[in-house]
């Protein structure tokens, strides 16, 4: 059997169902054998950074590795913002790269570096494949490697002769499932004793609680001892954020107005927090606060982040158990958290219905959780919209507003919205991209069109990189180096076979987007906004 075979029928056996890619020279043994196979579809895009954006998210969703596939060189080159994307966002995700034969380089150097070595230090592990009897140990040794906490990417190296290869003994190894220790007893007590001790205990809950046992497990513990709770952006709706004790979500690392509540904490429990999403706050030498840290990992310690205690294991199991010791003991006062809660709403209402066009970040947010179904899902590209977003949109269940935290990239949320399709074809899916970050990714409008989904993308149109724009104006420096013009929005969507529409008031909008959120196809509108607030409501 050829190594291309065989790597494939690795990918099989690990449940793979897409390969994200675009191919080159190097990898047509390796293309012709997933078209061959009757378990995995071959989604070819536009452009690399789309496909690891795509298996990024797969692995995001599912808990399972996603794959995207490149040439060499350039390609590979292609796969590195993807591979920090989801090394840094925790999610697990499989990188297959070309190379020039290794014993016969009749091409000498062209286009070749060094991409396992560079690679390194982007992943958990980056190797070659040297010999074709040694791929499915290896195809097995990577996605245990990308889906075990804490997840993230892996990388393999196939050079073209290697993929050639007639193999004639292998093995196909079982996929073993393993068990995450549980939380040491004694550090449970001490966790306990802290607690009760508390007079004004706070939960938080980080991105790293993103399992669906942990949902259960911090509603239970939530509803139980009727603890007040806060999430961070990559966290929300691990807890239905209908839940009387949220508060909010901390969008800023310190003097947003849901810090109140957290300096008012003698005691914040932080579940699933680590310091590769922005910090929900920073602590201090100075400060009295305790802080428990519950995770699958100890927290590393920074200048920002020094925990008193730590609950390592399951995360899940942590919260159950820690709930059963506490259960009958624990007795909170939260009239102060929750008035704080209320001093939220009333600071975003008034922005929330003004009807003025362009449109208010703070009222788009509230038509789009009017307009978006329970369970529909939107996907945010990085901008100044994302703390909006953030701070106002009530999630109601895991992984229905998906936005990135961690590395923060411009251009990956349109690409991340067509994988969450793909994966949810029932499900309404919205895109919602400034107009800077959708222009560096937009040629997959082809893509979405040629796999008829049904997606709404909103762009959001400043005409400037208008997160910079707000830091710019806050540091007194003058206006520049941040404007540009941007296509005919409703032009540029017809050309892929998308439909466009340019609404010219907040009725227009609402008409259009109840209209399109139901209809087939690929709806792309352009939508006027107004970020002249931002430095008067975010400071």
């Amino acid at each position: 059997m050829k190594t291309s075979d065989l790597i494939v029928k690795a990918l099989e056996n690990e449940g793979v169902e897409y390969i994200f890619g675009l191919p080159g020279e190097e990898n047509l043994d390796l293309l012709e054998s997933i078209r061959k196979s009757d378990q995995i579809k071959m989604i070819t895009v536009r452009h690399e950074q789309g496909a690891g954006y795509m298996a990024a998210t797969y692995g995001r969703l599912t808990g399972k590795a996603g794959v995207c596939m490149a040439t060499l060189g350039p390609g590979a080159l292609n796969l590195f913002n993807p591979a920090a994307y989801a090394q840094l966002g925790a999610m697990p995700m499989l990188m297959l790269t070309g190379q020039k034969p290794l014993k016969d380089r009749k091409q000498g150097n062209f286009q070749i570096i060094d991409v396992v070595k560079m690679l390194q230090p982007l992943t958990k592990t980056s190797k070659q494949l040297t010999y074709g009897e040694n791929a499915t140990s290896t195809i097995r040794e990577l996605f245990r490697k990308s889906e075990e906490e804490r997840p993230g990417v892996v990388h393999l190296e196939i050079p073209e002769d290697v993929a050639k290869e007639d193999v004639k003994d292998f093995t196909i190894f079982d996929v073993i499932s393993n068990k995450i220790p549980t939380v040491n007893h004694d550090n449970l007590s001490d966790a306990k004793q802290l607690i009760l001790n508390a007079k004004h205990p706070l939960l938080l809950i980080g991105a790293d609680a993103n399992r669906k046992r942990c949902c259960n497990a911090l509603t239970k513990l939530v509803n139980t001892l009727k603890i007040p709770f806060i999430d961070t952006q990559m966290a929300k709706g691990i807890i239905d954020e209908r839940n009387d004790l949220y508060i909010g979500t901390a969008v800023l690392s310190a003097n947003d107005i849901v810090h109140k509540a957290i300096d008012y904490a003698d005691l914040i429990i932080n579940v699933g927090h680590d310091t590769i999403e922005k910090p929900p706050f920073v602590m201090s030498h100075n400060d009295d606060t305790k802080v428990i840290h519950i995770n699958f990992f100890e927290a590393e310690i920074n200048e920002v982040y020094f925990p008193h205690l730590n609950l390592i294991g399951d995360i899940a199991t942590t919260v159950t158990e820690l709930t059963k010791v506490l259960k009958n003991d624990l007795k909170t006062k939260n009239e102060y958290f929750l008035d704080i809660k209320n001093k939220i709403i009333e600071e975003n209402q008034p922005y929330a219905d003004d009807n003025r066009f362009p449109i208010l970040p703070q009222n788009l947010v509230k038509l789009a959780r009017n307009i978006i179904p329970e369970d529909g899902i939107i996907t945010l590209d990085n901008g100044i919209y994302k703390l909006w977003f953030s701070r106002n949109y009530p999630t109601y269940s895991l992984n229905t507003l998906l936005l990135d935290n961690a590395l923060a990239t411009m251009g990956a949320g349109f690409a991340s919205a067509i994988m969450t399709k793909l994966l949810h074809p029932s499900k309404k899916v919205v895109s919602i991209n400034g107009d800077g970050g959708f222009m560096m990714n937009s040629q997959e409008l082809e893509t979405a069109v040629r796999l008829n989904l049904d997606l709404v993308v909103i762009i959001l149109n400043d005409s400037a990189y208008g997160m910079i724009e707000w830091k710019q104006n806050k540091e007194g420096f003058k206006d520049y180096g941040l404007k540009y013009k941007n296509p005919d929005f409703i032009k540029y969507a017809e050309s892929f076979g998308a439909n466009g529409y340019k609404p010219n008031s907040v009725e227009a909008f609402k008409s259009i987007f109840e209209k399109v959120i139901n209809e087939k196809g690929v709806h792309v509108i352009d939508l006027a906004i107004d970020y002249s607030l931002n430095e008067k409501l975010l400071g």
